[in-house]
């Protein structure tokens, strides 16, 4: 008799289980005290199931079997009274959260159950991360608005002066084609680094050296580094060596902004140094400059967008829109490399770090 009391309690008791699960489900978008009384009704339905199923098979007899059913409904009221105080408190602090959420700006409330204490702080990382983009954007709006402004200004001048035939000089209108050429550039550059940004990219990779794209690269700036009166060096292994699969175009874009930047910020009669090599593992470009030196301050922001490093936009013969550097980032990391910059010697060194190519 006692096997097939057993039997019948287990049985009842999947019956119970089943019936709970069912009903958590269709509630699954209630309040979590709702949910949390389920389990507790169906833990209480399932017990007094199973001592029904015993009682009945005779196990039981008389008082006794009054005595069970008693201590198993004093301890369902216990179960709902405990469910209730918990679900209570896990609903407020819920709340809590959503109240913390709806304000402006969010800070993450502490005290909570772990896992709403880790949404929680997960939530104000995020909206920690959304407020810098946005500052972010609105610097840019701000910074190329006046670097497209300060030209498109002097070139409205010229070209009314042109015009009125206040001036005959044909410098006037070399002089235009410059300030084209560099707003085109410009363009280019916030186009490029909006596709990278939104994840359009697209990247043709094969097995390069990079020594030999180090030599590419001098030879395309050297007309640069001579007209600024700087001298340019290269310290590379044997041409073919230190492969790594990458979209040489995209590469060397990155590599010719971090040498131009380096090129534009070294004094006359300094020098630019592009080596290439292995290191812990990683292929590795670096280009070293005389600039002095980058303020500490100023080390974590130098790939910023639009960052130049000071307050004045005043843009130079040279200049751009301060947007080679971030633009250098997006591109080493679309390659799953990094890319960082240290203060070395009488300036600072760029380096650019590649998973070598396998095989």
């Amino acid at each position: 008799m006692t096997g097939l009391g057993l039997i019948a309690a287990a049985g009842l008791g999947v019956l119970v289980a089943l019936a709970g699960i069912w009903v958590s489900r269709w509630r699954r978008t209630q309040s979590i005290g709702a949910l949390m009384a389920v389990v507790v009704v169906a833990a209480v339905a399932a017990t007094l199931a199973g001592v029904a199923a015993i009682t009945l098979q005779m196990v039981l007899e008389g008082s006794a079997r009054f005595v069970v059913l008693g201590v198993v409904a004093v301890g369902a009221l216990v179960g709902l009274c405990v469910a209730a105080v918990v679900s209570r408190r896990v609903v407020g602090e819920s709340r809590r959260l959503v109240d913390a959420v709806r304000s402006v700006p969010f800070v993450a409330p502490q005290g909570l159950p772990s896992e709403l204490q880790i949404i929680a702080n997960t939530l104000e990382e995020a909206y920690a991360r959304e407020r810098a983009l946005e500052g972010a954007r609105r610097e840019l709006v701000a910074w190329v608005s006046h670097d497209l402004r300060t030209p498109l200004a002097g070139m409205r001048a010229m070209a009314e002066a042109l015009e009125d035939g206040v001036v005959t000089d044909l410098r006037y209108v070399s002089r235009i084609r410059h300030e084209v050429e560099r707003l085109s550039a410009m363009v280019d550059d916030l186009f490029e680094l909006s596709r990278i940004h939104a994840g359009g990219l697209r990247l043709s990779r094969s097995h390069i050296g990079l020594a030999d794209l180090v030599a590419d690269t001098l030879a395309g700036v050297e007309a640069v580094a001579a007209a600024k009166g700087v001298r340019l060096a290269g310290a590379v292994p044997v041409p073919g060596a230190v492969p790594v699969e990458a979209d040489a175009g995209a590469l060397g874009r990155a590599l010719a902004n971090l040498v131009v930047n380096a090129i534009r910020h070294t004094p006359a009669d300094g020098t630019v140094t592009v080596s290439t090599g292995v290191s812990g593992g990683m292929a590795y470009l670096a280009v070293a400059d005389a600039c002095g030196g980058i303020p500490a301050a100023d080390l974590d922001r130098v790939f910023d967008v639009a960052f130049r490093g000071e307050a004045a936009r005043t843009p130079s013969a040279d200049g751009g829109a301060g947007l080679g550097l971030a633009i250098a980032q997006g591109i080493v990391e679309a390659h799953d490399g990094e890319i960082g910059v240290v203060n070395s010697g009488p300036g600072c060194r760029f380096e650019i770090r590649l998973p070598l190519a396998s095989g």
